[in-house]
């Protein structure tokens, strides 16, 4: 039995290290034939075989020893017919027996492949791990003594850390498949908003966002970095977007940060990684995003919410491309493109010391700024027509538009919200619409945006792209009359009523006492109904 357990420890400590090779060995069949190679080293058998389930056969799948053979390699066995290897999966416990001695009722299972002694000896091995049961582990050899007990024993631990690796290597398949599908997934997308932005920016009627475009593509072609900065809802991501998917990088990842959704205590650990156990709740290591962004785009968003203590780390990381995630003191290089985008003035919060100065400049080496849409609303055609088709494909509403007069009733809103506000704004109307048509009544905006407007209504003439061509210059009527008679139509159409929902003030977007104020201003006598032929 000596001879038996010469080289155990070895061959322990092999085992250990075919658990570390499954997680990075590509083919299981090559992880299996390792593994025999290694249990020669354990135990002496004239046949070692590896079965592993499939469709409720046990198929051979690496063999090893004298008697390995082209036929064994390529063995089916149906677990129906052999009692005894059903048991050893079941119980989950290796079994040493002479071929003549066991009363399970199994035929050979190597009849007609091998010619064996009668009563030779065996030994059946399961390869479970966890949940699973991977297959068994048969040796076999010529002699009629039984494997001793501590052979056994130490071909069972075997079994196990055998079947750990294949539990490692199926998790280890699994899980690239699922990155492999997510990455492709994260690609369709980010082509699909790239581009949406790239439309938006290129076809805009407006001269600043044509200019922004043709800038913005200039700098794409480098690596250096973009301050993105405009109000909120101004489409400061989609811009980025649009960057990345100019850029050489476009093949590579595109991932965000939010630096204001993110707790301060987390944001170093989210921006770098970390080593399992450096924090409380660190279960496993961890990378940060940029090592994720690596070869690619990092938009830092609202990155003026970057705490001051943080600032000299992400500083480093820009200018060295390296960083040490928290809890290492190894050093870890990204080659990353960086994109920063805020709507904070961070020349303010460079004055109040919120935010470093050193760092601002490395951000805005090439400054753009997103107008908000109040300064853009030549673009507001363009712009619906993007945003309806763009949800028509999560809703399913096809062929929306947007009338004349409805163009004119989003025109004359200030759009505090920008382009999310607008975006919000066509949804909530596509949803409640009975045709494909968009009006003026489809828009709520006054209530729904929580602010008011002072801006009048425009007639369809006032939109770009909605042209009155019989307007003459001596026709043109002075602003105070236009709005005496838009609020003496508006009073026509409500009856009078300048108060409560449907009233003269709602639909105009004013508080009820700034129109009395306006139409006392204007010469408007307050009657107690008026009547459209009056007007």
């Amino acid at each position: 039995m000596a001879d038996e357990l010469s080289g155990r420890v070895e061959g322990v400590k092999d085992a250990r290290d075919l658990v570390e090779l499954a997680t990075t060995e590509d083919s299981v069949e090559e992880l299996l034939r390792r593994g025999l190679d290694w249990l020669t080293r354990v135990v002496r058998f004239d046949l070692a075989t590896l079965f592993l389930l499939r469709d409720g056969k046990l198929v051979s799948v690496a063999a090893r020893g004298p008697l390995a053979n082209a036929k064994v390699r390529h063995h089916a066995l149906p677990l129906s017919e052999f009692p005894s290897l059903r048991q050893a999966l079941e119980t989950r416990r290796a079994r040493a027996f002479t071929e003549e001695d066991h009363s399970h009722g199994d035929g050979d299972p190597f009849d007609g492949v091998l010619d064996l002694p009668p009563g030779h000896a065996c030994m059946v091995v399961p390869l479970c791990a966890g949940e699973r049961s991977y297959g068994v582990l048969t040796l076999d050899r010529a002699e009629c003594e039984t494997y001793p007990q501590p052979v056994v024993d130490l071909v069972e631990v075997y079994g196990q850390m055998l079947a750990t690796a294949l539990q490692a290597a199926e998790q280890r398949a699994t899980f690239e498949r699922l990155h492999r599908q997510d990455h492709e997934h994260a690609k369709l997308l980010e082509a699909q908003l790239g581009g949406e932005s790239e439309g938006i920016l290129e076809t805009s009627l407006s001269t600043v966002m044509r200019d922004l475009a043709r800038r913005a593509r200039q700098v794409a072609e480098t690596d250096t970095p973009v301050l993105i900065t405009g109000e909120t809802g101004t489409g400061k991501e989609r811009l980025a977007r649009a960057i990345h998917r100019w850029s050489s990088r476009a093949d590579e990842p595109f991932v965000t940060l939010n630096c204001a959704a993110i707790p301060a205590g987390l944001l170093e650990s989210e921006l770098f990684g970390h080593l399992k156990g450096s924090f409380t709740g660190a279960t496993k290591d961890r990378a940060g995003r940029f090592q994720m962004a690596h070869g690619g785009t990092l938009l830092l968003d609202e990155v003026g919410e970057l705490p001051v203590e943080l600032q000299a780390k992400l500083l480093r990381a820009i200018q060295e491309k390296a960083f040490e995630p928290v809890g290492s003191d190894k050093t870890v290089r990204a080659d990353v493109r960086i994109l920063a985008a805020t709507h904070v003035d961070l020349q303010r919060a460079i004055a109040e010391k919120r935010f470093r100065e050193d760092l601002y400049y490395r951000l805005s080496v090439f400054p753009l700024r997103l107008p908000p849409l109040r300064e853009r609303r030549e673009d507001l055609p363009q712009l619906c027509a993007f945003l309806l088709e763009e949800q028509a494909r999560r809703t399913g509403r096809r062929g929306m538009r947007v009338s004349p007069a409805g163009l004119a009733r989003l025109a004359s809103y200030e759009w505090p919200g920008n382009l999310r506000e607008l975006a919000n704004a066509l949804e909530r109307a596509t949803i409640l619409a009975t045709g494909t048509e968009l009006g003026p009544s489809s828009f709520d905006i006054t209530s729904h945006a929580g602010a008011t407007s002072t801006a009048p209504q425009l007639e369809a003439s006032a939109v770009p792209g909605v042209v009155d061509a019989t307007m003459k210059p001596g026709s043109v009527l002075t602003l105070a009359a236009v709005q005496r008679e838009h609020i003496l139509r508006v009073l026509a159409l409500t009856r009078g009523r300048v108060y409560g929902p449907g009233g003269a003030a709602a639909l105009l977007g004013l508080k009820p006492s700034t129109l009395q104020s306006r139409m006392k201003k204007l010469g408007i006598a307050r009657q107690e109904q008026f009547v459209v032929d009056e007007v």
